[in-house]
């Protein structure tokens, strides 16, 4: 089968980002490998980790075997909690990019804010130094609040590139995203189709698929395309990377999108970024 073409986002900083990636958390070793060349042949150039994922050597070792220009990947990693703060940047990006085995990333994230610990702000100034060697392409941030991109901006000047925020049918985080989004920053959701939550089989979403004849997951990811939210699907089954992938060949109706967000439970995500810690 022919890859699908997955369409870019132009960035805040003018770079080009895949609207859909592959979310790689908790693949490891030789499965996350194999998992990623999978979706690599599908049309995947967009590849997520981090350092607390444990997987980065993964994401190196699938683009190197892939055989493909290292030019052609938008790789994003991430600044674990026990690398924040200006003395221990360097040596969690380095240690980031020894495991890729790369020169440089795309994007690189502080994977949260960590308020109570009170150091990304300096994190992100030495992530915009890094940015200026040329080592991180884009700079962005991970489960950041208005309130905390709002500081970054301050100190620096540099809006984030990216977001990512934990977004699905049953978390809208309508405010959330539009807090972020006025900064000009691209929200990118995370664990989009809720693991093991059953939003598949809710009937605003079946009823949907079932109008439009595509399967559930489509209209989950469709539904942030239409909200003009990126997103890093996590999968290691091929047939389902190729189903979330290909979901730039319709559109929902605006109706559809307000049932959608409708779902919407109402309630705070239990990883709230103001209280929650990650080292």
């Amino acid at each position: 089968m022919a890859p699908i073409s997955i369409p870019t986002r132009t960035l805040p900083d003018g770079r080009e980002m895949p609207w859909l990636g592959l979310g790689t958390y908790p693949a490891k070793g030789r499965a996350a490998v194999d998992a990623i060349l999978a979706a690599i042949e599908s049309g995947y150039r967009l590849i997520d980790t981090a350092y607390n994922y444990g997987n980065e050597d993964a994401v190196g070792t699938a683009i190197r075997e892939s055989g493909l220009p290292r030019e052609e990947f938008f790789v994003t990693s991430k600044l674990a909690g026990r690398h924040q703060g200006k003395p221990y940047v360097r040596e969690g990006f380095s240690a980031s990019l020894e495991r890729l085995g790369l020169d440089y990333v795309d994007l690189y994230l502080i994977h949260w804010p960590l308020p109570k610990v009170g150091r990304y702000v300096e994190s992100y100034v030495e992530m915009v130094a890094l940015q200026q060697e040329g080592l991180i392409r884009s700079v962005g941030v991970s489960n950041f609040l208005d309130e905390h991109i709002t500081a970054v901006v301050a100190e620096t000047g540099v809006v984030p590139a990216v977001d990512q925020l934990q977004v699905s049918p049953t978390h809208a985080q309508v405010d959330v995203v539009n807090g972020v989004a006025r900064h000009g920053t691209v929200v990118q959701a995370w664990s989009p189709l809720e693991r093991n939550s059953g939003i598949l089989e809710h009937p605003t979403v079946t009823g949907i698929a079932e109008r439009l004849a595509i399967a559930p997951a489509q209209v989950v990811l469709r539904w942030l395309v239409d909200r003009d939210i990126t997103s890093v699907p996590a999968s290691t089954n091929p047939d389902r990377q190729r189903l979330n992938a290909d979901i730039f060949g319709f559109a929902l109706e605006p109706a559809d999108v307000a049932a959608m967000t409708a779902i919407d439970v109402g309630k705070p995500v239990k990883q709230d970024p103001r209280t929650w810690e990650e080292f």
